[in-house]
């Protein structure tokens, strides 16, 4: 093709150059705001998502009200999915399943007949089996919708209109509860009792001033479908339902049963919400199987459509509220549900909402829904008393009416010239049946007319006046309050108001009691074996590591590691791995660097004291329940700075100490010279001009000063020779000490 000739542009393909971050910024953004807006939190007003919304309205088409027959669910999802909600057909059935289940919708939208699943975490039946229908708690949702109740808005393909928000007559949102996960924020609200949220309600109408604490006369927490107890205090229910974050702890209700031959035995009949069966007892199984519920003998399931789980303990005489609180404890017999108010207000914004605000805003909904019916109804009420005056002149002109309509070739316009008629008063009456020109009739209209216009008046009132209008939201509220408040499906099935038991449970009493031997190697590596096997028995290592310590213990024991940073850190005996491998390194088990090494490790005992002194000589006596941490990253308790390090940490039972330097030197004084701290530097306990300290020794003086030498153990009773006070330089030990300077 020669140079000269221009290849004509193809159609459309416009390119426009945009930097990645910012095109990723406007597409993530826009995703973001899908997601937020448009599928994760639900709406103030009526407390729906959109699946919901459109669920609810594709079953009001199909005509699927409470008295109605039920249909096919694949029926409905295929119209919620091929009209209005452009998603996959199993999430909209999941959503459309969630809401029939007794066990996690507090007043369920949706009837469904058939396998709609269980609490034990069984999926419901496929759509082509199940069928539904609405509530009447749905019903009080799509009350009005038909009256220019609320706006509506075109489908994502343009061929249907569907309703932005419900009237929403059942304060669905806090009735219902919400959970949802958006992009970088999330909602979690619990269900509550419907008699109760309308209780605040009207005290909110009575009193649009009341604050938290006068709503919460009214509500006195969540309630969940699946019952329970709530334990959450009272200070901190008030604190979620004011900020609009916090949460409750709920727990399983449970009974003692009385057996034979005074056993007994705890039979749970509610657990909490969310926590599925099957999950529960599985959980307690495994628990029992690690031997970590050493009081709980047995768990059962004996449930039908009624939970029953059946406890059994492992002796009679264990307390049940002991038992109970260790289960508890360990496993989801108790739970806390988080609660996050974040929902979209009126103009679709996203934010976190207080009680008070929550039902402000469903009042506001509500009073809005009041004025556009009231307004629809009048202007119908005014297009039937035109059609009505209209009727009212063919009775008074009858003769000329009929004559008009048989003689004229045009008798519409005619008829409105004659009797100055409007269109539509025209068109009605041509529209008008024979039969209807009875004089029957002509007294029937004259009572309609007067029955329309007395409420036509009311009407008018009601427009003119806020208080008028908000005394018909009260009596709405009040009747939704009746309907819905009372009976098997309004009663609270949460109980509040319970403080926690005041039960004292041992931390031993989750493990099994059951002897090891812990062994500490001078790499650094931890294990423990079953049983009490002999201390100078062969112990088996990876090759070049070795003993550094061993000492017999119980799982239920508590092991008190010193390393030389000063810092005691505590170890639980039953999460030291057990078996014949190395174990693993006590750095993983405790925040341990690699520049620090272990001083020493014992089993902690109760009333025990503890010499703890640094390479320095400085040192100081200690509790031993001062020695015990929290955290991995364990407690100070020797204030040490390099190169000094933590030396030793001894037993403090006897009423001297025997100190030995580097430089060979041997101290004895009175144990009363060293004070007691619970973490500090502590004072010098022997002089040095050259090195450290080598060794410390808390003994009886009356039975003398011990040491090992080759395997034998020797004693030095007459220590006159080395007898001084805190601080003193010393002198040489005594023949036969020995040369590694250390006392055992």
């Amino acid at each position: 093709m020669p140079d000269d000739v221009k290849t004509p542009p193809q159609e459309g393909g416009a390119t426009r150059e945009t930097r990645l971050a910012d095109a990723l910024s406007e597409r993530y953004l826009a995703y973001a705001l899908s997601t937020i807006t448009a599928r994760s939190l639900p709406d103030v007003r009526d407390g729906l998502k959109p699946v919901h919304r459109r669920l609810l309205w594709a079953m009001h088409q199909l005509r699927l009200d409470p008295a109605t027959g039920f249909k096919k669910c694949a029926r409905i999802v295929g119209d919620v999915m091929g009209k209005y909600h452009p998603h996959g057909d199993s999430s909209i059935y999941e959503a459309m399943v969630r809401l029939a289940q007794e066990f996690a919708a507090r007043y369920p939208l949706v009837e469904g007949q058939g396998n709609f699943g269980n609490i034990d975490g069984d999926n419901a039946a496929a759509m082509r089996y199940t069928e539904a229908r609405m509530t009447e708690v749905a019903k009080a949702m799509l009350e009005g919708i038909e009256e220019d109740a609320v706006d509506f808005r075109a489908t994502y393909d343009g061929e249907e209109r569907e309703p932005i928000v419900l009237p929403a007559a059942f304060p669905n949102l806090l009735a219902n509860g919400a959970a949802g996960i958006a992009v970088g924020m999330a909602t979690s609200i619990p269900p509550h009792n419907a008699g109760e949220l309308c209780d605040a309600a009207l005290e909110l109408v009575r009193n649009p001033d009341a604050t938290t604490d006068d709503l919460l006369k009214h509500i006195s927490g969540p309630d969940f479908p699946t019952g329970g107890v709530l334990v959450e205090p009272a200070e901190a229910i008030r604190d979620a339902y004011e900020t609009g974050r916090g949460g409750f702890r709920v727990r399983a209700k449970w009974e003692r049963e009385a057996l034979k031959n005074g056993t007994w035995q705890i039979v749970v009949t509610e657990i909490p919400y969310q926590v599925q069966k099957a999950k529960l007892i599985e959980q307690i199984a495994q628990l029992l199987e690690e031997k970590k519920l050493p009081l709980l003998g047995d768990v059962r399931d004996e449930s039908t459509d009624v939970v029953r789980l059946v406890l059994e303990p492992k002796s009679r005489t264990v307390e049940p509220a002991v038992l109970m609180e260790t289960l508890f404890r360990a496993t989801a017999l108790e739970s806390r549900f988080p609660l996050n108010m974040n929902v979209l207000d009126a103009e679709r914004t996203p934010r976190v909402m207080g009680l008070r605000e929550v039902l402000r805003s469903w009042l506001d909904h509500r009073h809005i829904v009041l004025v556009r019916r009231t307004e629809h109804r009048l202007a119908a009420i005014a297009r039937r008393l035109e059609i009505l005056d209209g009727y009212l002149i063919v009775y008074l002109n009858l003769d000329e009416v009929i004559r008009i309509i048989r003689e004229e070739d045009e008798p519409k316009p005619a008829l409105m010239a004659r009797f100055s008629l409007t269109d539509l008063q025209a068109e009605s009456i041509l529209n008008m049946r024979l039969r209807a020109l009875r004089k029957l009739e002509e007294m029937e209209i004259r009572k309609e007319h007067r029955k329309l216009s007395a409420e036509q008046k009311r009407l008018q009132g009601l427009l003119k006046s806020e208080g008028k209008r908000w005394e018909a939201i009260a009596e709405e509220i009040a009747a939704t309050r009746a309907k819905f408040g009372d009976g098997a499906l309004g009663k609270r099935r949460t109980e509040t108001g319970r403080v926690l038991p005041a039960v004292l449970v041992d931390e031993a009493a989750f493990v099994e009691r059951e002897p090891i031997t812990v062994i500490l190697s001078e790499k650094g590596w931890i294990r423990a074996q079953k049983g009490h096997i002999p201390l100078d028995g062969e112990i088996r290592f990876k090759e070049g590591d070795s003993l550094l310590v061993a000492l017999h213990a119980e799982t239920t024991d508590r092991i008190v590691v010193f390393a030389t940073n000063g810092k005691a850190y505590t170890i639980k005996a039953d999460s030291i791995p057990r078996g014949r491998g190395d174990g693993q390194p006590v750095r993983l088990m405790v925040d341990l660097t690699n520049e620090d090494a272990v001083v020493a490790m014992f089993v902690h005992r109760e009333a025990q004291r503890f010499l703890v002194a640094a390479s320095d000589g400085k040192g100081f006596i200690v509790k031993g329940e001062d020695l015990l941490a929290e955290k991995r990253t364990g407690k100070q308790v020797l204030n040490v700075d390099p190169p000094t390090e933590a030396a030793l940490c001894v037993p403090a039972d006897g009423d001297a100490v025997a100190v030995i330097g580097d430089n060979r030197k041997l101290l004895v004084f009175p144990v009363e010279q060293v004070p007691e701290m619970t973490r500090g530097r502590g004072v010098q306990l022997q002089a040095y001009r050259d090195g450290g300290l080598s060794d410390a020794k808390v003994f009886r003086r009356a039975e003398g000063l011990s040491w090992t030498l080759g395997g034998r153990t020797r004693t030095e009773i007459d220590l006159r020779s080395w007898l001084g006070n805190r601080a003193g330089a010393g002198k040489a030990p005594p023949n036969g000490f020995p040369r590694g300077n250390r006392f055992e």
